[in-house]
């Protein structure tokens, strides 16, 4: 049984640890206001480029669309690009992404496609490579990174694109976690190539005809590899958003989880102390009564 002072030093450990949990809870917090206005700010554009790639497409038919836009008409190559954070301390967002992510892979798998990986962030990578070691493509680190821009993303859509134009892959699919209040976090599937065009988002011209120059062929070209590092970009901020509210909650939960502890534990402590103290007195009376 544990002396008053391994209690003692028991105690002290966890009053240690809540005070580390709780300084990283604020610092989380802090770092989410600014992660989650990044998020916030870059749907619009990624919406608006979405609604410009669509209002193209509608207006392509035949075998002049772009290979980016329709695809190469083969499934069997896969590209899964997985992007989680650096860090852990975050509960379940990294593994409840990877996990997303396995069950795609076991699927294309199991129809007999070929697959390949590229992982966004050390936590993904350091998960996924025990079983897909061999499968990965590239694994890029962010941690170095304090601001996410397009310039970031932008070897990362390079490859992607490399990856598709040289025929190594069919269909690329993106993993990441959608950002959808501070208490959830929605593990996410996007498909980057062929673009996933949203037929919702054609603006209503009014019966106008519009005639581009250059071709939407052209336009098309240009603006498909830059929509993918838009979206890629979007989906990372979404990523960074939900990884500072996850570690938010899971901090919160450990400091709360810390105070239950020392409390049981003090009570514990303060019963020992008590039963011992009795212990010594009786001891005391019963020798004096001796006397």
């Amino acid at each position: 049984m544990a002396s008053l002072k391994d209690m003692r030093t028991q105690i002290g450990s966890v009053k240690a640890t809540q005070k580390i949990t709780k300084a990283m809870q604020m610092v989380a917090a802090a770092k989410l206001k600014r992660a989650q206005d990044s998020a916030e700010n870059a749907r619009p554009y990624a919406k608006r480029m979405a609604a410009v790639i669509a209002n193209l497409a509608k207006g392509i038919t035949g075998d002049s669309a772009p290979q980016m836009l329709v695809g190469n008409g083969s499934t069997t190559h896969q590209l899964v690009v997985v992007a989680t954070a650096d860090r852990g301390l975050a509960g379940g967002f990294n593994s409840n992404i990877v996990r997303a992510a396995r069950e795609f892979i076991s699927q294309q798998t199991a129809a007999g496609n070929k697959v390949r990986l590229i992982t966004i962030g050390r936590k993904g990578r350091d998960q996924l490579k025990r079983q897909f070691g061999d499968k990965i493509v590239e694994s890029f680190d962010l941690s170095g990174t304090k601001v996410l821009t397009i310039d970031v993303v932008a070897p990362i859509a390079d490859l992607i694109a490399r990856e598709f134009s040289e025929g190594r892959a069919d269909v690329v699919t993106l993993f990441y976690s959608r950002f959808q209040s501070v208490i959830a976090q929605v593990p996410s599937a996007k498909r980057l190539i062929p673009a996933d065009v949203d037929l919702s988002a054609v603006e209503d011209t009014h019966g106008a005809v519009y005639e581009y120059e250059p071709s939407e062929e052209e336009l098309l070209e240009t603006l498909l590899p830059r929509n993918l590092s838009v979206q890629l970009l979007a989906s990372l901020l979404e990523n960074n958003a939900g990884f500072y509210a996850s570690q938010m909650s899971a901090m919160d939960n450990a400091t709360r989880n810390a105070g239950e502890m020392i409390n049981a534990m003090t009570l514990k402590y303060n019963r020992k102390r008590q039963a011992q103290i009795t212990t010594e007195l009786i001891e005391i009376i019963a020798g004096a009564e001796a006397l």
